[in-house]
């Protein structure tokens, strides 16, 4: 799933390839990915792009004098540039393809998403904040305000484990499940710690963990051409998704949580004093 540093690398390349150019046509190909439907796709036509914006893990156009195109690309959706579209019209099918913007350029991109569960959403709306997911965002985490003593604020009382608070989009904005492997492996934390339980110091740690993690996933995604993003991220990694891979800090064996529909990563070594999580849901450290 693309999180806070692919799509903010997706805003960078977009804001270069869209602003300033028309978009003449929009082609729905799965309508199923449509969530709104007043104003229509076709509101967007015949308007050029002002901005190009990031929401968390949400993705915005901004078309001056018309309507914004607002997008979660979800597990398994990805947005591809295409310098010169192909002629003719898409047609519904089973590919992965799910929407077609295109300019006046005849430049573009698609929408796609893999596999069966199909979970990107597509939304034309006056104001981004009419999108439900965007409208209950939690402060992003690379905003100039988000300061150590706003994140304790939002971990004082907090109840649930690490890594479901990490996750949690209404407490902190596009953080997912790969980032949270990552940043909770260079605070040195279990990701089943309680939140609430944390020190001043762990506070601090985690903190910097977070902003350090997410910063450097940003900075080597910048310039990045859209079709390379998905392997840069899985370069940088270090955990998550490198089960049996040795830990690229003290080189212990990186071990692995699953649950029903998801899994994650971590070092023994470095997060839980050298004992292994039980691999079941409501996992705690075996005795």
């Amino acid at each position: 799933m693309p999180e806070l540093p692919e799509v903010e690398a997706l805003r960078d390349f977009l804001t270069e390839h869209l602003t300033d150019r028309e978009i003449v046509r929009v082609l729905p190909v799965a309508i199923s990915v449509l969530k709104t439907y007043d104003p229509p796709l076709t509101a967007l036509e015949g308007h050029r792009v002002a901005a190009v914006h990031r929401y968390g893990k949400f993705l915005g156009v901004e078309t001056a004098g018309g309507p914004y195109l607002v997008t979660h690309l979800a597990r398994a959706g990805w947005l591809h540039w295409k310098d010169s579209l192909p002629s003719g019209m898409p047609r519904p099918g089973k590919g992965p393809l799910a929407l077609r913007v295109a300019l006046e350029t005849g430049a573009g991109f698609d929408l796609t998403e893999a596999g069966t569960q199909k979970r990107l959403a597509v939304y034309v709306v006056p104001d981004p904040r009419q999108v439900p997911g965007v409208a209950r965002l939690g402060p992003d985490p690379l905003a100039d305000d988000f300061d150590e003593a706003r994140f304790a604020a939002l971990l004082d009382g907090e109840r649930r484990q690490l890594k479901g608070a990490l996750r949690d989009q209404s407490l902190i904005a596009g953080v997912g499940n790969a980032y949270s492997d990552e940043i909770l492996h260079a605070a040195k934390m279990s990701p089943f710690k309680l939140a609430a339980s944390l020190t001043d110091e762990e506070t601090a740690r985690l903190y910097a963990a977070l902003r350090d993690t997410l910063t450097g996933a940003v900075e080597r995604s910048r310039g990045i051409a859209a079709g390379r993003l998905k392997a840069e991220k899985k370069s940088g990694l270090r955990v998550h998704g490198r089960t049996g891979e040795p830990c690229p800090v003290c080189g212990d064996t990186v071990r692995e949580v699953s649950f029903s529909d998801s899994s994650l990563q971590y070092c023994p070594t470095c997060q839980t004093g050298g004992k292994p999580l039980a691999d079941r849901r409501m996992s705690r450290l075996l005795k």
